[in-house]
């Protein structure tokens, strides 16, 4: 079995028409469409962090509006700076924050209701500071206001969350699973990097990740495959072995396909969302950003992955945002949130020289 023949870049290579149908040749040679019907409305979110708050499993519909507003401002400072647009997305945001003040504490739990006040008032104190860089028309100001403000928001959401919202089938319960998230420091031969591992959307994946990271096993590995635009690929360890074997068990360690839709409440496993007859639907965490991080695998089987993981280069033109057919075949673990200047200069032969979990560990369970 060879990972390093898998063909994610046969996929990627083909290119993309958007007329009637987006169009993706594979390596098998045959054919795959998607009906332009299949492209999610309004704008594809292309940020990892934002993908990453998205997907905290929470039901709290003002915070997810006043989020959604402040979004909306990175759309249009690209849009050639609809100032207007923007002071108006500001406003929605305050009036929010103003008048739902209970509605967005109703979801916190008691024991956390005092750090959720002191993130509102927070942010109601700084949302006058983003209006003020708005009627300037300065965009950096607005653009790293924003930024703060956004991790606020997500810090609250992030109190939101009461519990692991689901049970992972007992199935796998050999496995390491991640029931919350998790913080990785990457130190490479190019710079450092930050990734957050999201075990709420992949708990079987992302913690088979945050264990292998734990023991140390990518630390001085060599990036073995780099497409530019495409992916960048690592985790095959020296000698004949091609993915992780347990020093206790003497077994590789396969890990299940594991993708969450969105709409769903739990991941589905071990079927690609095409042969579930589910294509047209969208994954909770898509390969709509650079730096997304999915596990690779040997082949056609969907449940040989172990240990070597890509990151996605995400080029718009290519495989634009709500059309990518990788979506539902590869499992997504989490996203590079900092440092993807550093991810963009990597290429084959570039090591990892470590990998550390610096938050979010006690999420981590090992099998019994």
């Amino acid at each position: 079995m060879q990972l390093r023949g898998w063909n994610l870049q046969h996929w990627l290579k083909t290119g993309v028409t958007l007329l009637l149908m987006v169009t993706l040749s594979i390596g098998l040679g045959a054919a795959k469409s998607v009906e332009i019907s299949r492209l999610p409305a309004g704008n594809a979110i292309t940020d990892g962090r934002a993908l990453l708050r998205y997907a905290l499993p929470i039901d709290n519909q003002p915070v997810r509006d006043l989020q959604a507003s402040l979004e909306d401002i990175s759309q249009q400072l690209r849009a050639q700076r609809r100032w207007s647009a923007i002071t108006g997305d500001i406003s929605r945001a305050s009036r929010i924050v103003t008048t739902k003040k209970d509605a967005l504490l109703a979801s916190i739990p008691e024991d956390r209701q005092a750090t959720a006040e002191a993130l509102l008032a927070q942010i109601q104190a700084t949302l006058p500071t983003i209006q003020t860089a708005a009627e300037a028309k300065d965009r950096q100001a607005v653009f790293d206001t924003r930024a703060a403000l956004l991790d606020q928001i997500g810090q609250l959401e992030q109190l939101m969350v009461k519990e692991f919202p689901y049970e992972v089938p007992a199935a796998y319960s050999n496995l390491p699973q991640l029931k919350g998230r998790a913080t990785i420091e990457f130190t490479t031969t190019k710079g450092k990097m930050t990734a957050i591992v999201d075990g709420y959307s992949a708990p079987v994946t992302a913690g088979n990740f945050v264990d292998l990271v734990q023991r140390g096993f990518y630390d001085g590995l060599p990036f073995t495959r780099s497409e530019e635009s495409y992916v960048l690929q690592i985790g095959d360890p020296p000698g004949p072995e091609v993915g992780f074997v347990d020093p206790k068990t003497k077994q590789y360690r396969a890990i299940p396909l594991e993708v969450l839709v969105k709409g769903d409440r739990e991941p589905m496993y071990e079927i690609t969302l095409e042969d579930a007859g589910r294509f047209r639907e969208q994954p909770v965490l898509p390969f709509s950003s650079f730096g997304a991080m999915a596990l690779a695998r040997p082949g056609e089987d969907p449940n040989g992955g172990s240990s070597q993981f890509f990151f996605f280069l995400f080029e718009p033109e290519l495989t634009p945002a709500g059309a990518n057919l990788l979506d539902g075949r590869y499992a997504i673990f989490g996203y590079v949130v900092d440092g993807k200047e550093v991810l963009d200069e990597l290429k084959a032969g570039d090591k990892i020289e470590s990998a550390k979990v610096v938050q979010g560990l006690e999420n981590l369970q090992q099998p019994a």
